[in-house]
């Protein structure tokens, strides 16, 4: 028998020795059952958080706010960051698409002073999205086998070893790229900035506007950028050897080929950046690259950023950064977080089907597919690929027990 509760909130999960009772907000009494499946996806900040003046991400009332044209500042380089700026301006005008597919933004005659419009401030934007094949071909020289090799030497030196099968993967798929970026030359801690270095050198509205043609072109032409597709399927093949990384090493990879990696597969339409174009047309849209030297003071009225000696203030600002890894702590249900707690681990310990594994009374009774809970080992778990995979490990947990736990990263602040 399946019931669907609807509009029901659930507020505490509790395993207990003759069952799991989960408590909602809709009944007196829990239900009792035999397995829980957590699928939560992510957990955003409580609405309440939120002011006329500051939301601590988009999904905390910015969608139904009516903000008045005023100095907006969106912090984030992701298509949220994108989709939170579009729902500012669309309360204060229209975006039209000609022929030629050039889009515009028309605010009404009375609000055309750049002074008066929603002003965004992302810290670097990712490209336009590609063409590829599907299924995904797979990798010549870094292959399951050789992974498990480099993996098998030990965690000292592990991070340089799977460069070093990156490094010839991408001289196999794209000579010349690889040549024209001196990729024999860099390092797992320097290849994040050779990356980005032709990016940074322009201005960022001239850069987007040639990598959308560039797209719209690969895309007539049917064409699959050799070294982005190449660098798509690294990244999770990658993504298995994160968690036998040593301390040194994951610091390491989180600052350098991580990035590379988010940046590639977090390519956006190019519909958003025709958007983004038209609002800077239209005069209401500047970027502010951050990086990560600066400060953000939120005052009741307005909140300011300070950066590279400069000052600037928004009478709203949005967190756009996204979803962040989450620990333990963080879990919204009282009593499962207090059974994890006492058990010591910081991060849930999960099992290859996902159920947690600590303490013993939990042991196998609780499938955890929260995302945020699994981001510290698995920085690329939000896409639908890793999605349907814990899905199918998670149903085979109804059946059978786990064969063993997943391996895993320890988190590192």
């Amino acid at each position: 028998m399946i019931s669907v509760c609807e509009s029901c909130e659930v507020t505490d999960i509790a395993v207990q020795p003759t069952g799991i009772a989960i408590h909602t907000d809709s009944a007196a009494d829990p239900v009792i059952v035999d397995l829980v499946a957590i699928a939560t996806g992510h957990l955003w900040p409580e609405e309440e958080r939120a002011s006329r003046q500051y939301f601590p991400s988009p999904w905390t009332g910015l969608m139904e706010a009516r903000i008045a044209p005023c100095r907006v500042g969106i912090l984030g380089t992701s298509l949220s960051a994108i989709d939170a700026a579009v729902a500012v301006v669309a309360r204060h005008g229209v975006f039209h698409t000609e022929d030629d597919k050039t889009t515009h933004f028309s605010p009404p005659s009375r609000q055309r002073s750049a002074g008066d419009h929603p002003d965004v401030t992302p810290r670097r934007a990712a490209g336009g999205r590609f063409l590829l094949p599907i299924p995904w071909e797979p990798l010549e020289i870094a292959t399951p086998a050789a992974l498990e090799a480099a993996i098998a030497e030990g965690s000292d030196a592990l991070l340089n070893r799977i460069f070093e099968l990156i490094v010839k993967e991408l001289e196999y798929a794209a000579p010349d790229w690889s040549e024209a970026i001196g990729l024999r030359q860099l390092t797992p801690d320097s290849i994040a900035d050779a990356w980005f270095a032709d990016r940074l050198t322009h201005d960022p509205f001239q850069w987007a506007q040639r990598n959308l043609q560039e797209v719209e072109r690969n895309k007539r032409e049917h064409h699959t950028v050799p070294w982005r597709y190449a660098i798509l399927r690294l990244h999770e093949a990658i993504e298995t050897v994160v968690p036998q990384f040593n301390d040194a090493d994951s610091r390491r990879f989180r600052q350098g080929l991580a990035r590379v990696f988010i940046d590639n597969y977090a390519a956006i339409p190019p519909e958003s950046i025709r958007r983004l174009l038209a609002l800077h047309r239209a005069g209401i849209l500047r970027i502010l690259t951050l990086g990560e030297d600066y400060e953000l003071q939120r005052e009741p009225d307005r909140t300011l950023i300070v950066h590279h000696r400069q000052r600037c203030e928004f009478d709203v600002f949005i967190d756009a950064r996204g979803q962040k890894a989450l620990k333990t702590r963080d879990l919204p249900f009282p009593s499962l977080r207090q059974q994890l707690l006492a058990c010591g681990d910081d991060i849930p310990d999960v099992g290859d089907d996902y159920t947690l594994q600590a303490p013993e009374t939990v042991r196998g009774r609780v499938a955890f597919g929260a995302l945020p809970w699994l981001m510290h080992d698995r920085p690329f778990v939000q896409g639908l690929t890793a999605s349907a995979e814990i899905g199918s490990a998670m149903a085979r947990a109804v059946s059978q027990q786990a064969a063993g736990r997943r391996r895993r990263l320890w988190y590192i602040e």
